[in-house]
C-alpha cells in the first residue's frame, strides 16, 4: 500500500501474473509477443478485486497464476507475500468460439502485416478489436460476483486465456 489517501480500501491489482506454462504446448514468435504485451500492460495499470478476499479484509496487490484444467480457466489468487488466498474456477465452454475467432482473426492479422495493404489491415485489426472487446464482455459476465475488474484489465485477461489455449 503507497500509503497515499485517496487509497484507503487497499490496492486492488494485480501485481505480478504467471501462466502455467506446461498448459501452453505451443508457441510462435506472434504469440510470445501477445503474451509479453497483455502481461506488461496487465502489470502496469489494472483493477483488480477478488470479492471474497476483500470481504475478508484482504488488500492487494495480488499474485495471479493462470491455468486451464478440465475444461475451466483456474485463477489462483495469491497476496503480495505469495499466500494463497482464493481459487476461482470459470467454466470455459462459452468461451471457445470467441477464442477459437481470436485465433482465426490474429493469423488473418499477422499473415496480412507481413503483406496487405495498410487499409486491408486496418479492416482485419478492426474485426479482431471486436471480437476481442466482445470476449472482454463476456469475461466481465463471468467474473461478476467473484472479481470486480475494468474492460481494460478483461481484455489482457482475455488475450492470457487465448495463449494458455495454443495447442500447436
Amino acid at each position: 500500500m503507497s500509503g497515499k489517501a485517496h487509497e484507503p480500501a487497499g490496492d486492488h491489482r494485480i501485481a505480478h501474473i504467471a501462466l502455467d506454462e506446461e498448459t501452453i504446448i505451443w508457441r510462435n514468435a506472434d504469440v510470445e509477443q501477445e503474451r509479453r504485451v497483455a502481461i506488461f500492460d496487465l502489470i502496469e495499470d489494472n483493477s483488480f478485486k477478488p470479492v471474497r478476499s476483500a470481504e475478508r479484509g484482504v488488500c492487494g496487490p495480488y499474485r495471479l497464476r493462470l491455468s486451464v484444467h478440465d475444461g475451466r480457466l483456474v485463477m489462483d489468487i495469491g497476496g503480495s507475500d505469495g499466500q494463497a488466498l482464493e481459487t476461482l474456477l470459470i467454466g470455459l465452454a462459452r468461451f471457445r468460439r470467441p477464442i477459437r475467432e481470436y485465433f482465426a482473426i490474429c493469423d488473418s492479422y499477422y499473415q496480412a502485416i507481413r503483406k496487405a495493404t495498410p487499409a486491408e489491415i486496418e479492416t482485419i485489426d478492426m474485426a479482431r478489436r471486436g471480437i476481442h472487446n466482445n470476449a472482454a464482455e463476456l469475461l466481465l459476465e463471468r467474473l461478476e460476483g467473484k472479481v470486480e475488474t475494468d474492460f481494460a484489465t478483461a481484455r489482457r485477461l482475455f488475450t492470457l486465456i487465448c495463449v494458455l489455449h495454443i495447442k500447436g
